[in-house]
């Protein structure tokens, strides 16, 4: 799979159009807004990529921290910037997808807001258990809960968090009812579910994995389609017989509307031959998460398709964020 992804890399790097390695852009320093605090999944990644971009296009680029409103604060900074190449969007799913439709008013629509520049990273999820739990897999998981109901505690990183969307399809699908716990980030969760105060959460495998290894929780089975080399002894919910049940976080690099296409295609043509640079694959492969380059209009397309798939979870809620 790996020499495929390689291979595709380079051929796309070879039928990128010749002014997108001749633009001038960029010529000063690039702000490289991250709509989160410092220290998660999506910083860290766009950290790596920053330095990879820095060394690949002989420019400063800044990486900066926005939190608020469920990312909502820094996807407007990007949004509001001007559409030239010199701030754009390191995000996962939430502020691009999710966020917009749980404000009271929608502040923007990611397709007519944003230009996809590339996915950089896939990082699945995996269902954690406390150890407490007197299930092994994840179908006596599901035999427990319909079992125990309401009675039933899930901790929830955050709303409209992909973990807790992903907590609403599995209930939607097996049709099943548990009781959420919102927590202020998946760190606050995770100690309370290794405390017992909640029974389950699902959790970034990034986040996840050390406390896995420890044994202070218990995995019943990760998102992703194929078993990860970071767990390799958890199975996927696919071959534990739940053929629906797959989902990721991923990080992708957005501008504003109407950027100019050669800014997109040489942006898109660093990211491509850092793809392909072993360390910038093991920095990201030791999160957890697979590097995933995707052309700007291949990447429209896998967010709308993951859109399609959300976004009705999500106005399913029927709640707002604050």
């Amino acid at each position: 799979m790996k020499k495929i992804m390689a291979l595709l890399f380079a051929i796309c790097a070879l039928v990128l159009p010749l002014h997108a390695q001749t633009v001038s852009w960029p010529t000063r320093p690039v702000r490289l807004i991250v709509p989160y605090p410092a220290g998660g999944n999506a910083d860290i990644v766009a950290r790596i990529v920053a330095n990879a971009l820095q060394a690949k296009l002989h420019e400063a680029f800044v990486v900066e921290n926005k939190a608020g409103a469920g990312g909502i604060v820094g996807a407007m900074a990007v949004i509001q910037a001007a559409p030239d190449g010199y701030t754009l969007l390191l995000s996962a799913n939430g502020p691009i997808l999710f966020a917009p439709e749980l404000a009271p008013q929608r502040p923007y629509e990611w397709n007519k807001a944003f230009t996809p520049v590339s996915l950089v990273s896939v990082t699945p999820l995996v269902v954690v258990i406390n150890p407490s739990l007197p299930v092994q897999d994840f179908k006596q998981f599901v035999d427990f809960a319909r079992k125990e109901g309401d009675k039933l505690t899930f901790a929830a990183g955050g709303l409209g968090t992909i973990n807790h969307l992903f907590s609403e399809y599995v209930q939607n699908k097996l049709n099943l009812k548990w009781t959420t716990v919102q927590y202020k980030g998946t760190a606050p969760a995770m100690t309370d579910l290794m405390g017992g105060q909640v029974q389950f959460s699902i959790d970034q495998v990034s986040s996840a994995a050390p406390f896995i290894q420890q044994g202070a929780v218990r995995a019943l089975g990760v998102t992703s389609e194929q078993r990860l080399t970071v767990l390799p002894n958890v199975p996927t919910l696919v071959e534990q017989g739940y053929q629906d049940l797959i989902g990721n976080t991923f990080t992708a690099m957005m501008a504003p509307a109407n950027t100019p296409t050669d800014v997109l295609e040489k942006l898109y043509a660093a990211l491509v031959e850092a793809a392909q640079d072993p360390k910038f694959r093991e920095d990201i492969e030791r999160l957890g998460a697979e590097v995933t380059a995707m052309t700007p209009q291949d990447s429209k397309i896998f967010l709308e398709r993951e859109s399609a798939v959300w976004t009705p979870v999500v106005r399913k809620l029927n709640a707002t964020a604050n």
